[in-house]
């Protein structure tokens, strides 16, 4: 799964990539897009790792892509081509400048930023949207087609975000491969400077936020970058003098991790204690072929332990004992935590 990670140039949008993913791209690169794997944290994950001491342990991960920053011919909007790069993401994350910056003109607007960024996607949706009409016109389309697409496009021309529109209120099966963008989930991250990191979001700009179905976020990618380069302890004493309980790229790993309605299950044992991701919702046999495509062609059963039952009884064995132990088909509806064993015969 990627994220994207988006913003005007100046947001610290590159400064916010490379602490996440511990790479040095040079702040204002304007060329390919760049990517990086993230671990995602769970503490789960380090306490079953504690129990087993296994050979190997394996977080979930997510990759995050830096967007280049290009403008368009209005030095201030994004290009053709950062748009194009933007679709091919699964999720994106939209950085808001709320610090000085004396190389930019005029003073931090992360209001208007976020308005300007919405309004280009709006307008490069209904670009799209507005030509199939007219081939579907041409080409007498279905009229239950034509029907998805007005509804999107009255939708834009509203000024509304397509992730505002359920899945009951907008049927998605003919949109595969159009990748529209206000369609994509969106995180947006208020970037501040060091003296304003522990403050909350602004009413306003939360609301807006709120209104176009996103998430929020507030860091400062500065703090973050010395955060980042500091062991364990020391981070703990720099969080507390900043006032902040944790590091905002934890949160900002797991948000943009629930973004894409992900979840994790477990496998468990002595060569590896591992976390899987699967969307929220799969089935077991569905599931059980992340792990192998054997495994779900031969899908037998599930033996399954919610991980709150696990640390309740804290070993499999006294879990079985007490009778707790859960037995599933494949139509089992795969839990976020669950401790999962895969019969199968192949």
């Amino acid at each position: 799964m990627k994220i994207g990670l988006v913003g005007f140039a100046g947001s610290g949008k590159t400064t916010v990539f490379n602490t996440l993913t511990g790479l040095d791209v040079p702040v204002g690169y304007g060329g390919e897009l760049r990517l990086g794997t993230v671990r995602v944290p769970d503490e789960r994950i380090d306490a079953l790792s504690a129990i087993f001491s296994p050979k190997k342990t394996t977080f979930a991960e997510m990759v995050f892509c830096d967007v280049p920053g290009e403008h368009g011919a209005d030095k201030k909007g994004l290009s053709t081509r950062a748009l194009q790069q933007i679709r091919e993401q699964d999720a994106l994350c939209l950085v808001l400048r709320d610090f000085a910056n004396p190389a930019l003109e005029g003073d931090a607007d992360p209001l208007r930023d976020l308005e300007a960024f919405h309004m280009e996607c709006v307008l490069a949706d209904l670009e799209i949207i507005e030509r199939r009409l007219d081939r579907g016109k041409r080409e007498n389309a279905s009229k239950q087609e034509m029907a998805v697409f007005e509804k999107m496009r009255d939708t834009l021309e509203s000024e509304r975000p397509l992730r505002c529109l359920s899945d009951i209120e907008l049927d998605r099966t003919p949109l595969k491969g159009y990748d529209f963008l206000t369609d994509l989930p969106l995180l947006v991250a208020l970037n501040r400077g060091e003296e304003r990191a522990a403050e909350p979001m602004p009413d306003d700009l939360a609301g807006r936020i709120g209104e176009l179905q996103a998430a929020d976020l507030v860091l400062s990618a500065s703090v973050e970058a010395d955060i980042a380069a500091l062991d364990a302890e020391d981070q703990a004493a720099f969080l507390d003098d900043m006032g902040l309980t944790e590091s905002a790229l934890k949160r900002f790993i797991r948000s943009a991790y629930g973004l894409l309605d992900l979840i994790s299950f477990f496998t468990v044992g002595p060569d590896e204690v591992r976390a899987w991701t699967i969307h929220r919702g799969m089935h077991a046999r569905e599931a059980a072929g992340r792990i192998h495509s054997d495994l779900e062609r031969g899908f037998i059963r599930a033996e399954v332990i919610p991980y709150a039952v696990f640390t309740e009884y804290g070993s499999e064995s006294a879990v079985k004992d007490a009778g707790r132990l859960q037995v599933e088909g494949k139509d089992y509806v795969v839990q976020d935590g669950d401790i999962m064993h895969i019969r199968f015969n192949v």
